[in-house]
């Protein structure tokens, strides 16, 4: 029985593309790799002669062999080990179009290989993910940047006042500032770098995955205009937080 399929599937995952970018290499369609990988179609010899040359392999080997349990030393098992012992953490891309797939397919491991990866050789080994943001709640960070956040595995790890991107149910994929409560340890505080935009509360238990930011990642030569309107507003929430600052503390 011919291997084929399980092999394309594999060397896919071994490179972390995605159906869709290994499609594009093989110059096929998505939805035709996709009946490859689970063996409803054999590959025509030509696609596999595209994968022979890109993984440097035999046709034989592609045919006959699971690459996945070749013997040690082999080609396949050096990446392998190459990705697995490698201090370089890879960072897994939510762009805003998957955004939605991500709320209901975060937990998916199937889903989460699909996304597109890259690395940043100046993050220390960690768990990392990336997300792509769009308004100007956030200013001076642009609409577009991706944020880079680190995994915290408990709310209780919040560091106050500090950025995070935050999952939750009924917001969605947000990145805000995060404040504690003192009083109520169920309640976060979500505020916005932009004073236009209102603070507002999400219960702890809302939350289904909280990333720090580590880095920001946006265009050059990106310059963000504030217009009359805009920075009227902006001095005008300023004047209101300053004179409830004031009674509070009178």
């Amino acid at each position: 029985m011919s291997q084929a399929g399980k092999n394309l599937k594999y060397l896919r995952k071994l490179k972390g593309w995605t159906q869709e970018e290994f499609a594009n290499k093989l110059k096929i369609k998505r939805s035709l790799l996709g009946a490859y990988e689970e063996e409803r179609a054999d590959p025509r010899i030509e696609v596999l002669e595209i994968v022979s040359s890109l993984f440097k392999t035999s046709l034989d080997e592609l045919l006959l062999k699971d690459l996945a349990g070749m013997k040690p030393g082999s080609y396949l098992d050096k990446r392998r080990q190459m990705k697995m012992t490698s201090n370089t953490a890879e960072i897994q891309f939510v762009p805003v179009k998957a955004a939605a797939g991500y709320l209901a397919g975060y937990t998916d491991p199937d889903f989460i290989d699909e996304l597109n990866t890259f690395t940043l050789p100046m993050l220390s080994a960690g768990h990392y993910r990336a997300f792509e943001i769009i308004g100007d709640s956030m200013l001076p960070t642009p609409s577009g940047s991706v944020i880079v956040g680190e995994k915290v595995e408990d709310v209780e790890d919040i560091k106050t006042s500090n950025t995070y991107i935050v999952v939750s149910r009924n917001e969605g994929i947000v990145y805000k500032r995060v404040l504690k409560s003192n009083r109520n340890k169920s309640k976060l505080t979500l505020v916005s770098d932009n004073p236009q935009y209102e603070p507002y509360s999400i219960n702890s238990e809302e939350i289904m995955e909280l990333w720090q930011a580590q880095m920001i990642i946006a265009k050059a030569n990106v310059q963000q205009r504030w217009d009359v309107n805009q920075l009227a507003g902006l001095v005008n929430n300023l004047q209101d937080q300053i004179s409830t600052l004031k009674k509070k503390i009178n």
